[in-house]
């Protein structure tokens, strides 16, 4: 065992380190240049990658070449830690093997909007080890984002269910409801409020046809009517309409504003035959008073 620690092992890892540290410092500055000169934002995260994968294999093979005739001695080291090695490491392996199940799997790619482990957001970043996401949601309203970055375990792809916005259909169905007056022109109020969605959502309708056209001959789905449609139903108070249309899924929040503001407008234009709707309260009886003045 104390032929592993002679000096001439000891200068293989000062070769070793001293390999690393140049290989890393390489990497950085080109990475820096890409940074500077590419402007195009998924050629430059691609070039970047490249760069640090193409790293970890200039170490490891200069890894490899340093330590070629010690490899029948370091092999009985790491034979009898194995075992303590693998059981520390475990979330580190678990990680890797996410890694490579991510670049084959197609589970998600940068860019894409997910959630994993209960955090929703866009993903930034694909390491070795971990995913890191732009956050969306939590305190803040809808899509928007909450400016914190995640760091997600790469091996939440072997634990918990993924949910892909993005994926090969990067749509959803989205609803808005308005709440319309009784004695409203009813037929009138259906058309103003489908009319307003096709002038705002009829180009995601129609890229969400084609979409949803390739989702039939790769998987067991039916085809799904992605055209915007109203639904009527009533209560106590109003007739409520349902507006259910597709939308991109980080366009949510924008489009649903734009069709509000839209409808709105229309309905003002009807000059009152159809009105918005808002919760009232009928007083059946004014119960009465019996009231007596004593002198």
């Amino acid at each position: 065992m104390s032929q592993i620690f002679s000096s001439e092992y000891f200068t293989d890892i000062v070769l070793a380190l001293g390999g690393i540290l140049i290989v890393n410092l390489i990497v950085r500055v080109i990475q820096y240049l890409i940074s500077s000169k590419v402007k195009e934002k998924n050629l430059r995260y691609g070039l970047r990658s490249a760069t640090s994968f193409f790293g970890y294999f200039l170490i490891f093979i200069l890894l490899i070449g340093i330590f070629s005739n010690q490899l029948s001695k370091l092999a009985v080291v790491f034979g009898v830690a194995g075992a303590g090695i693998a059981f520390a490491l475990q979330e580190v392996i678990v990680s890797v093997a996410g890694w490579i199940a991510l670049s084959f799997g197609q589970f998600y790619a940068v860019g894409d909007r997910v959630q994993l482990g209960g955090i929703k957001g866009d993903v930034i970043d694909i390491g070795i080890l971990r995913t890191t996401v732009m956050e969306i949601g939590e305190w803040v309203q809808a899509d928007q984002y909450s400016g914190r970055i995640v760091k997600i375990s790469n091996g939440y792809v072997f634990k918990e269910p993924v949910f892909n916005y993005s994926g090969d259909f990067p749509f959803v169905w989205d609803e808005i409801k308005i709440p319309v007056k009784y004695g409203s022109d009813r037929v009138l109020a259906k058309t103003v409020i489908l009319d307003s969605a096709i002038g705002i959502v009829g180009d995601y309708t129609k890229s969400a046809k084609e979409k949803w056209g390739e989702m039939t001959k790769k998987y067991a789905v039916e085809n799904a009517n992605v055209e915007p449609t109203v639904f009527m139903t009533f209560n106590d108070n109003w007739i409520e309409f349902s507006l259910r249309y597709v939308v991109e899924h980080s366009k949510r929040r924008t489009v649903k504003d734009e069709l509000s503001t839209k409808i709105l407008d229309s309905i003002d234009d009807t000059k009152g035959v159809v009105g918005i709707a808002s919760t009232t309260v009928h007083i059946v009886e004014i119960p009465r008073l019996n009231m007596s003045l004593k002198g």
